[in-house]
């Protein structure tokens, strides 16, 4: 064999592997569900303390947010503890659509923590190391989730990858934060 067979076959197997790499990097790929602005935004979400869901709610059409999914979702997303609801950042649903939309996701994201009171967040920092003092929980900019159809790891790196918000993977607790802060990683 001669060493231009050699380097030719070398290239196409570094060639190969860089595709490869390139496959397992969250991406748009071949799926985008994502409508222009023109057209509708819809999530699908699941409170897992309290058993609710919304299916394939449409919060945002032409160009704008609807106010009464707005307040469906915000009861969802409840402090379930005090049982009581805070308007969450729209922002916020906008994000869940894009991680979605970028997964090719059809299962709900599951919620494990959406707004806490003030309260509630003070007896969970009590109990937990992971609890912020001003956490966005509280002012309706985050969310702990996850997604069934989706490993925690993927659905990490899919957050990271928007750019949008902190990002906090939690593995032994089986949820990712995401939030409408500023940007940052833990």
């Amino acid at each position: 064999m001669n060493f231009s067979k050699q380097l030719s076959r070398r290239r196409v197997l570094q060639g190969g592997l860089l595709m490869l790499a390139g496959l397992a990097l969250p991406s748009r790929g071949f799926c985008q569900t994502e409508q222009k602005l023109t057209g509708e935004r819809a999530i699908s979400l699941a409170n897992l303390h309290t058993g609710e869901e919304l299916r394939n709610l449409t919060y945002w059409a032409d160009g704008e947010y609807l106010p009464d999914a707005l307040e469906r979702c915000n009861w969802l997303l409840r402090d379930h503890r005090a049982n009581t609801a805070h308007p969450m950042d729209p922002e916020l649903f906008d994000l869940v659509y894009a991680i979605r939309s970028r997964l090719c996701s059809t299962a709900p994201v599951q919620i494990i923590s959406g707004y806490r009171s003030p309260a509630t967040n003070e007896l969970l920092r009590a109990t937990s190391n992971g609890v912020a003092k001003h956490s966005l929980h509280m002012t309706g900019k985050a969310l702990d989730i996850r997604v069934a159809d989706c490993e925690l790891d993927y659905l990490r790196k899919t957050a990271k990858s928007l750019r949008v918000g902190g990002v906090g993977y939690y593995p032994d607790s089986h949820f990712v934060h995401i939030d409408t802060g500023r940007v940052r990683y833990w």
